[in-house]
């Protein structure tokens, strides 16, 4: 009879144990399970970036990792991509907003799975990961080099030398804005490998499709019940689609953009940033030309007034490891995430955007489940 009890629990046949216990596994309906099939696989497969030339090339990537962590080349010798992309805090900081010269109004993102984003950036002033490294090798708050520093220092130092030699097949030419743009490749290189691995979640959802009952029983009813909730009264899957819970978009969320000395217009801005740049798809850097199918997004996105106090749709993966949380890094923790979300202000969201968000209302039990299911998003367990 117990030989006969446990088959049936791992086939999920037998929905009680005891005094009434729970069933395992809820029982999620066609449509719910649909929906949580959209959400993988993962990792998805790469897709090459076609504006970068050695996108995916080994001697690239090597190149890349060694700029990457070379303060040198920033203007005082003190400040390289990883001291504020931190490889031991899923590459980022940690901290609500930049400090020290990188100081500013907004939270540094991860880099982890950048290489799958349309945009780059808070405000999406960027449209490919190349610019994106490119951007803080001169911004004077960031690493504040000139393009004719940091030439000079590729034609200079032998190990830069020699990284861009066989990164690019010939030594830096005499122009120092194309040196430039092949570091900022590189850095793309070197970035695209930095892939966020598999979750819990991940495990559940390919149990789930394949129909293995005992399998996805493992994953905690807490997260189950909050996923139900994320799929479907909550909504939250609508902005946090795909496989990287992230349709890649702008929105305003209702954290307020207001800002000492004035307000940080968000998409607004950084698509008043994205047109004028050399250095965006429609641009000559794009090594794809106009072959490149990204480049006409870039051509037909406009400022409009909505956008004011829209920031970038955030992937939720790695979720526990990338606090704080919003733009302004205002929410420290997965518990105050869901919490501005059920006691949403909308009297803060913008006249003019869209609609989407309403107040969740949770309860206790639900906010602790939907806080369940989103650290099941992470590696590690926490």
């Amino acid at each position: 009879m117990k030989t006969l009890r446990a088959a049936l629990l791992a086939a999920g046949l037998l929905t009680t144990l005891g005094h009434g216990a729970a069933q395992p596994l809820l029982d999620f309906t066609a449509e719910e399970r649909a929906r949580i099939a959209g959400h993988g696989p993962w990792p998805p497969p790469r897709l090459p970036d076609r504006s970068n030339r050695v996108d995916g090339q080994l001697a690239a990537i090597n190149f890349g990792r060694l700029l990457f962590f070379d303060a040198t080349l920033s203007a005082d010798g003190t400040l390289s991509c990883a001291s504020c992309h931190m490889p031991e805090r899923a590459f980022q900081d940690g901290l609500p907003v930049a400090r020290g010269r990188a100081a500013g109004l907004r939270n540094t993102p991860s880099l982890l799975d950048a290489a799958q984003r349309r945009w780059l950036g808070w405000d999406g002033a960027l449209d490919s990961l190349w610019a994106a490294s490119v951007t803080p090798l001169v911004a004077g708050r960031e690493m504040a080099a000139s393009p004719a520093q940091l030439a000079a220092a590729v034609r200079r130092e032998p190990r830069l030398t020699t990284g861009y030699r066989a990164a690019f097949g010939a030594p830096p030419g005499p122009d120092d804005e194309p040196v430039l743009v092949d570091l900022g490749k590189a850095l793309a290189a070197y970035q695209a490998t930095l892939v966020s691995g598999r979750t819990p979640f991940d495990d559940f959802r390919d149990a789930l499709a394949r129909g293995d009952t005992a399998a996805a029983a493992a994953y905690p009813q807490a997260a189950q019940r909050g996923l139900r909730l994320f799929v479907g009264e909550g909504r939250c899957s609508v902005c946090h689609a795909g496989p990287a819970f992230t349709n890649g978009e702008f929105a305003d969320v209702g954290v307020p953009y207001f800002v000492p000395g004035g307000v940080d217009a968000g998409r607004h801005e950084g698509l008043s940033r994205l047109r004028p740049s050399r250095y965006n798809r429609l641009g000559p850097y794009n090594d794809a030309g106009p072959a490149d199918p990204q480049a006409v997004t870039t051509r037909h996105v406009a400022p409009q007034h909505r956008n004011f106090g829209e920031f970038r749709v955030p992937s939720l993966r790695q979720l526990t490891h990338t606090a704080p949380y919003m733009h302004d890094g205002s929410l420290a923790t997965v518990e105050d995430v869901v919490r501005h979300y059920s006691e949403l202000n909308e009297e803060r969201l913008h006249a003019d955007g869209e609609r989407i968000l309403r107040p969740l209302r949770l309860d206790v039990k639900q906010a602790a489940d939907l806080a369940a299911f989103l650290r099941s998003l992470s590696t590690g367990g926490r």
